[in-house]
């Protein structure tokens, strides 16, 4: 089971957050159809935005996490809940690159592209939602991560993220990543420390296929102080969608669009949720129900 875990460092300096999401980005792979670059750079995106999303105050808040980066891959959108849990989708899913002769590593950046902005939208379930936004850094997710904390929240950070891919079937076998931020009044020589051990921490893959778990990752990052789990949680790829969200969509589209939908060949309109690929199937019973009840629902404003 996929976990993330919040910890603290007991002299306050800093905040680390792990996650395993090893079962959660292959099933991701699995319902968008994702080759290996494709995979790894969602599966970037999915870890780095489950660990953000634990970073919200209340059960009610999520966090939205948009990627453009010009690159082939088109847009990646995230979205996360106060517990880690994620959905998302990918314009372009059928992108591969062939690994990097230079490191053999997933050429993600080349996938999406540094062209473009890393955007964040975090709604605490009341007033005004935050949007923050800034220029990608390379395309390769935990350095953009890192940037936007330092840029828009000016929260000194550092995101690792990772995704290994089975070199036979391109199949997902580890994903996960640490989140680190340095908290108010944590002294240079506490950093220093930090940047030290950042600078020898294994890769997140690595530390995973040695059978390391989220709070063992966090340890390693913080080695050498006293670490304090705050929190864990059981992380999922999990989408809300059903049939009724999919009917109160079509009532805001209007009576007469609802009346043209296309029918497919037994007769039915189809809606597919771009979360999860789930198809929803409305008759034309069902349909002129939907016309009518928007028609109504006009009348009411009048």
């Amino acid at each position: 089971m996929d976990k993330v875990i919040r910890c603290i460092t007991s002299d306050g300096a800093f905040m680390a957050i792990g996650i395993d999401a090893s079962d959660l980005v292959y099933t991701a792979q699995n319902l968008h159809n994702l080759n290996k670059t494709t995979a790894a750079a969602f599966g970037r995106l999915l870890s780095a935005s489950s660990m953000m999303g634990t970073l919200l105050k209340n059960d009610k808040a999520s966090l939205t996490v948009k990627i453009d980066g010009g690159g082939p891959i088109g847009t990646m959108l995230v979205k996360a809940d106060s517990h880690g849990n994620v959905r998302g989708f990918v314009d372009h899913p059928e992108v591969d690159f062939p690994i990097r002769e230079s490191d053999g590593k997933i050429d993600v950046g080349a996938a999406v592209g540094k062209n473009g902005r890393l955007a964040v939208l975090r709604d605490q379930g009341s007033g005004e939602p935050y949007v923050g936004q800034v220029e990608l850094v390379s395309g390769e997710i935990g350095e953009d991560i890192t940037a936007y904390y330092a840029y828009s929240e000016q929260v000194p950070s550092v995101c690792a993220v990772g995704v290994l891919t089975d070199k036979e079937d391109d199949k997902v076998i580890l994903a996960g990543g640490l989140l680190i931020q340095v908290l108010p009044g944590a002294y240079d020589s506490e950093i220093q420390k930090l940047e030290e051990n950042i600078a020898k921490l294994e890769p997140v893959t690595t530390m995973l296929a040695k059978g390391f778990d989220a709070f063992a990752m966090c340890k390693a990052a913080l080695e050498g102080f006293e670490v304090e789990k705050l929190d864990e949680f059981a992380v999922n790829y999990v989408c809300n969608c059903s049939k009724e969200k999919f009917s109160e969509m079509l009532l805001t589209i209007g009576s007469d669009d609802i009346r043209d939908l296309p029918l497919v060949a037994d007769g039915r309109a189809e809606a597919i949720c771009e979360y999860c690929n789930k198809k929803y199937h409305f008759t034309k019973e069902e349909l002129e129900a939907l016309a009518l009840e928007a028609e109504e629902r006009v009348l009411k404003k009048k």
